[in-house]
């Protein structure tokens, strides 16, 4: 075989590097610390946990949301369950209390943080890169917020970048068993036929969107840009491959399988809901029977759901309400209006006459504001090197955002800036590749007398830039946790005046 064809079709073949594990370990472990350490310092509910961990805890009892005040009876929302049924694992375990509904989503953002680390290693084949995805992530406030406050938005972020990273390993399973399959050809001296490929991977990238579904709706603007990934990345495998009409030599069966792991998402999805179908108590659970209409079995149920969609969606679309923290996602990678979670009045005890404790979802503002640059250097390298990688990392962060710009000009609905949590990761893998190629020069790394003066000041910009992202996360750390600050050290850190606050 050809050697050009078999670096055409390479793919980590080391994922069990023992030095990449250890990397990974020792990124997850200080994320998980950080994110631990003192969750319950802010006592009562912060936030919107007035909604997601009562619902939690009706649900361990009912089945379904309840509403036990006003009609002690069901409780209509117009999220999914899947989100809320997680934060119950927790109160199941720890109780109704603060440590119960917020020890799983620190969970949830500390698995986060170690899928991307995976990812990076797995697109960038660099331990290094790998560890500075993590370590940026773990040392962004906006992540570390959401990772400590009982919302929904950190468990839409989880399943939405394990979907990407079951993407990527399909791409290397794929690519893997097609290079094994032109050896086997060109061993019998034949012409390179497509192999049978049964892509478990894409089937569980399907799995996972349907849970990322089960959290929030807004999973689903993944799934054509996605879907377009893989198609794309199957298309160049048999190019690069020798396939005759590598478009659609497997076209049909690409659809196949794609069609099968979109129907798996629709199935986990309603499987997000087995306490409304298995309970007679849920919110529109026999609305076609309450209205005199047929009921069958299976059907008349899934009919009941569609309608509690249908009112839903018309709850979310006609959203305008104005409230003091929304804001466009126009503004939301320059931190335009971050949310004020947490402030209490009049707090004493930091050793001035006057103090401050807030919690402020706010991304670290180094690291946040480089991410428009490294998207506009990741359009360029995408261009220039027809690197892979540039375009899945933009694809991803264009799902994430974009998106949004058409809900926002289209009926101006209410946005915030946690909406922007899927996207996070995307934008830490583009600064991240951006890295990498000030570190890398054209002609490729070395070590020793070879290596040169570029790829050393590559190596120190990057170290500074990343050191800097450290300092700022410390000194802003105080408004990540809610720390009890003296009051004109509060006033300094907002950097942006009353857009802050």
């Amino acid at each position: 075989m050809p050697e050009i064809v078999r670096r055409r079709l390479a793919s980590l073949e080391n994922w069990l590097d023992p030095y990449s594990w250890v990397v990974t370990a020792v990124v997850v472990v200080i994320a998980a610390v950080l994110r631990l350490n003192g969750i319950t310092g802010a006592k009562g509910y912060v936030f919107d946990e007035v909604y997601y961990p009562t619902d939690a805890w009706d649900m361990l009892t009912h089945g379904v949301e309840w509403d036990p005040e006003k009609t002690n009876g069901p409780a209509y929302v117009v999220h999914p369950p899947l989100g809320k049924w997680l934060i119950a694992l927790g109160e199941k375990a720890f109780g109704n209390n603060e440590l119960g509904w917020r020890f799983p989503v620190a969970v949830a953002g500390t698995l986060m943080i170690a899928i991307l680390i995976r990812v990076a290693y797995r697109m960038f084949h660099s331990i290094v890169l790998a560890g500075t995805a993590g370590l940026l992530m773990t040392l962004d406030g906006f992540q570390l917020v959401l990772s400590r406050t009982s919302l929904l938005d950190i468990f839409l972020g989880l399943f939405v970048l394990a979907s990407f990273a079951a993407i990527v390993l399909d791409r290397d399973h794929y690519r893997r068993r097609l290079l094994h399959a032109l050896e086997d050809s060109y061993d019998r001296d034949s012409m390179p036929k497509m192999p049978r490929i049964v892509p478990w991977w894409l089937l569980a990238a399907g799995v996972l969107l349907g849970l990322a579904c089960g959290v929030k709706w807004s999973a689903l603007f993944f799934l054509p840009f996605f879907g377009a990934l893989v198609v794309v990345w199957r298309v160049q495998a048999r190019r690069s491959a020798g396939i005759e009409g590598p478009l659609l030599a497997g076209l049909v069966r690409d659809l196949g399988w794609g069609v099968l792991s979109v129907v798996l998402t629709f199935v986990t999805y309603l499987a997000t809901w087995t306490g409304w179908f298995v309970t007679d108590d849920g919110w529109f659970r026999h609305y076609r029977e309450a209205n005199g209409l047929s009921e069958p079995p299976v059907i008349g149920t899934l009919l009941n759901l569609w309608h509690y969609h249908q009112e839903a969606y018309g709850f979310h679309s006609g959203l305008t309400s104005h409230h003091p923290y929304q804001s466009w996602p126009w503004q939301w990678l320059l931190l335009g209006r971050p949310v004020n979670f947490f402030f209490p009045p009049n707090v004493t005890g930091c050793g001035e006459t006057r103090c401050a404790r807030e919690i402020l979802l706010l991304g670290t503002p180094i690291l946040w504001w480089s991410f428009l640059p490294a998207l506009a250097a990741l359009i360029w390298f995408g261009i220039a090197r027809r690197d892979w990688r540039a375009y899945a990392i933009l694809t991803g962060a264009a799902a994430g955002l974009l998106p949004w710009f058409y809900y926002a000009i289209k009926d101006g609905r209410t946005m915030f800036s946690f909406y922007a949590l899927p996207a996070l990761p995307f934008l830490i893998l583009a600064v991240v590749y951006v890295l990498g190629a000030v570190m890398t020069p054209p002609d490729g790394m070395a070590t020793g007398p070879a290596r040169t003066d570029r790829q050393l000041t590559g190596v120190v910009v990057a170290g500074v830039y990343v050191t800097l992202v450290a300092l700022c996360f410390a000194y802003f750390y105080p408004l990540f946790v809610g720390q009890l600050i003296p009051y004109d050290s509060w006033l300094s850190r907002l950097w942006l005046g009353n857009r802050w606050f």
